[in-house]
């Protein structure tokens, strides 16, 4: 059998194809590298460790986005018991409740996993390049590149905290909710598009448009919430720097021969940052008006379309009010720029 449950032809263990490409001879040996150590602990033995409950330390696991095991399975570490402390010690001094726990697990695991298929993927490329990468042992490799990218996050992380701090120190502290302009862009046709190319071009694709939206938006002064596939969700706190994102974001696509048509959609108002989302009306805005723009385009909710009246930079063209999911008629205005001569007055399309 191999790790996965996949029998071999001679009835020997195999090593996974992740491990074979590495070049390494047994999957133990490198999850001990990547675990910091190797496996010694049952479920309920971490649990009884950590000072948990068996279920209560299950539940953790499933955020994390990984499968039940079972009891008499040997698959954690130190650092499982370690991190389930943590946990614990978080709960017991009042800054997250139970929900929050398993909330704040769930989004680390999501955000996690995407960075550890780059790195995964990454590595294995550079040792089949022959790259030089450490001294030419693959397990070496590893131990190397561990610590490097541990460090690396730490770093992200911190800089993230801090600036994070520093808009809620900005604003007041009391408040839930915080007044922004949140977007979506959309990629045109991406469905049909995945109907005709392979997965590298796909994958090609999505890393273009990703890397676009990145440096776009935070040349603006926004931030990128999330992304999901042909999607970004994008917030800024000022509406010119939102407005100049989305209009940005289209020319930017629209250049780039490689990429479809970009929709956008952008709200304003107030919302709720929890956990490194948002919610509320600007977001259920800003969702159905790019789910109704056309392609190269985009459109903005009737808030934003006031902040906007007197910035010199855009012109505002009213569209007619059109039902969707969630709203009887939805009001809107088409952005463009002030020198676009199909935009020169705020009047219905």
């Amino acid at each position: 059998m191999t790790s996965d449950g996949q029998a071999t032809s001679d009835g020997e263990p195999s090593a996974p194809p992740a491990v074979a490409e590495l070049g390494l001879d047994d999957a133990a040996d490198l999850e001990a590298a990547l675990l910091g150590g190797r496996p010694r602990y049952t479920r309920i033995e971490v649990a009884e460790r950590a000072g948990t409950d068996v279920e209560r330390a299950a539940q953790m696991w499933r955020a994390l986005g990984f499968a039940d095991v079972s009891d008499d399975a040997v698959v954690f570490t130190d650092r499982d018991v370690e991190a389930l402390k943590t946990v614990q010690r978080l709960h017991e001094l009042g800054l997250v409740d139970d929900d929050t726990q398993v909330t704040m697990t769930r989004a680390m695991g999501q955000s996690l996993s995407r960075v550890a298929e780059w790195q995964v993927g990454a590595t294995t490329q550079a040792l089949a390049n022959d790259t030089g990468l450490g001294s030419g042992d693959p397990l070496d490799t590893v131990n190397e590149l561990v610590p490097m990218m541990e460090g690396l996050l730490g770093y992200v992380w911190r800089r993230h905290l801090a600036a994070t701090a520093g808009r809620l120190l900005a604003g007041s502290a009391d408040e839930v909710a915080h007044p922004m302009a949140v977007g979506f862009a959309d990629l045109v046709g991406f469905t049909t598009l995945t109907r005709h190319v392979d997965e590298d071009e796909l994958s090609l694709v999505v890393e273009r448009f990703e890397r676009i939206a990145a440096d776009v938006v935070a040349k603006q002064g926004g931030r990128v919430i999330k992304t999901v596939g042909d999607e970004v969700m994008f917030a800024a706190d000022r509406p010119g720097d939102a407005a100049e994102i989305g209009l940005r974001l289209v020319e930017e696509v629209d250049a780039t021969d490689e990429l479809p048509g970009l929709r956008v959609g952008i709200g304003c108002g107030k919302v709720l940052a929890r956990l490194g989302d948002l919610y509320g009306e600007p977001v259920n805005l800003a969702a159905r008006l790019t789910s109704v723009a056309r392609p190269s385009s985009v459109l903005v909710d009737r808030e934003l379309a006031e902040a906007l009246e007197s910035d010199p930079r855009f012109r505002l063209r009213r569209v007619p009010p059109r039902p969707v999911r969630g709203y009887t008629l939805l009001h809107a205005a088409r952005l463009r720029r002030a020198d676009d001569a199909a935009g020169a007055q705020p009047t219905a399309d």
